[in-house]
C-alpha cells in the first residue's frame, strides 16, 4: 500500500497534484477531516490489494478538523501504517497572483488581505511541512511540469519511485533560494564571468562561460569535495527512506557560475548511476528583465 498525503498552502497546486496522482492510478479523496484518517486507512489497507495507492489531500479547509491531524497521524505510526506527506509549497508573490488572477478569497483571511492569510496558513503548516517526505515549489512550474515531478516521484510501484530521485537545482541569490531545498551551495565566491565583456551575454550552458568556471582551481577542488560529500549522503538519505533530493546551487543572478557547477555536478551523479535531473530555474532572469544583473 502506497498512502500519499498531499497538503500545502493554499494556491499552491494540490488540486493539480491530486489530479496527476489520479492519473496515476491512485484512490484519491479530496478534503477529507482528519479525525476520519485512522478509520480510512484501516479500510484501505484491509483491502488485501484490492486498493494498492491511495492519496488523500488534507489543508487548512478543514478548519478545526485539520487541527487534529497530529493525532491522526500518531494513531497511523504507533499502528503500522506506512505513509508519505506531499507538501505544495509557492512563494508569496506567486500565490497573491494566483488569487488575484482567480479572484477566490483566503480561507484564513476571507474579508482581509491576502498576505494575511498565506502568513498565518504558513504558521499553521510549519510543522508538518517540516515531516514531508517531498516539497514541490510550483512558484515557476506550469501544470504540465508538475504533473511531470509528480509522476517521477509517485508512479507506479516498483519502479522509478523506490530510488532517490536527485534534482541539481541552479539559481540566483537575487530571486531567492529555491523553497524546495533540500541542501543549498553557494558559488559566488567564483570569478564572475558577467565582468568580462567576451562572456557576460552567454550562460554557463555555452562552452565560453564554461570554459572560463572551470579553468580555476578552486571550481576543480569545490567539484571534488562536493561530489565526495554527496557520495556519501546519498546512500544514507536512500536508508532514511528519503525519495527526492533538491541540491540548489546559487550565484548572483543563476545564469553563469551556478550553471556551470550545476552541470558538471549532474554529469558526475549521472554517471554514478543515480537517478538525476537538472533545472537552469534562473538562467534567463535576467534577460528577461531587460539584461541587468549585479
Amino acid at each position: 500500500m502506497r498512502f500519499v498525503i498531499v497538503t500545502g498552502l493554499s494556491g499552491a497546486g494540490k488540486t493539480q497534484a491530486i489530479r496527476s496522482l489520479e492519473d496515476l492510478g491512485y484512490f484519491c479523496v479530496d478534503n477529507l477531516p482528519s479525525t476520519l484518517i485512522p478509520k480510512f486507512a484501516e479500510a484501505c489497507f484491509q483491502t488485501q490489494g484490492i486498493i494498492d495507492r491511495v492519496a488523500l489531500v488534507l489543508d487548512i479547509r478543514g478548519g478545526k478538523f485539520f487541527d487534529n491531524i497530529f493525532e491522526a497521524l500518531d494513531y497511523l505510526k504507533n499502528n503500522g501504517y506506512n505513509y508519505e506527506i506531499l507538501f505544495l509549497d509557492a512563494s508569496d508573490e506567486v500565490l497573491i497572483k494566483r488569487y488575484k488572477e482567480s479572484r477566490r478569497k483566503h480561507p484564513l483571511a476571507p474579508e482581509g488581505r491576502i498576505i494575511n492569510g498565506i502568513e498565518l496558513e504558513r504558521k499553521k503548516l510549519e510543522e508538518i511541512r517540516n515531516m514531508a517526505n517531498n516539497i514541490i515549489d510550483t512558484s515557476k512550474l506550469a501544470t504540465r511540469e508538475l504533473k511531470e515531478k509528480i509522476t517521477l516521484i509517485y508512479q507506479k510501484e516498483g519502479q522509478i519511485e523506490t530510488k532517490l530521485i536527485v534534482t541539481v537545482v541552479s539559481f540566483g541569490f537575487k530571486y531567492g533560494i529555491p523553497v524546495d531545498s533540500d541542501l543549498v551551495f553557494d558559488v559566488r565566491f567564483l570569478p564572475n564571468p558577467f565582468y568580462i565583456p567576451d562572456l557576460k551575454h552567454y550562460s554557463g550552458n555555452e562552452e565560453p562561460v564554461s570554459k572560463y568556471v572551470m579553468s580555476f582551481p578552486q571550481t576543480q577542488s569545490f567539484i571534488d569535495k562536493l561530489h565526495d560529500m554527496l557520495k556519501f549522503l546519498i546512500p544514507n538519505y536512500v536508508k532514511e527512506g528519503k525519495r527526492q533530493l533538491i541540491i540548489s546551487i546559487g550565484c548572483t543572478g543563476g545564469r553563469h557560475r551556478s550553471v556551470t557547477i550545476a552541470n558538471e555536478i549532474y554529469k558526475r551523479l549521472k554517471k554514478d548511476g543515480q537517478i538525476v535531473n537538472i533545472d537552469h530555474r534562473d538562467i534567463e532572469e535576467d534577460i528577461n528583465k531587460g539584461g541587468k544583473k549585479l
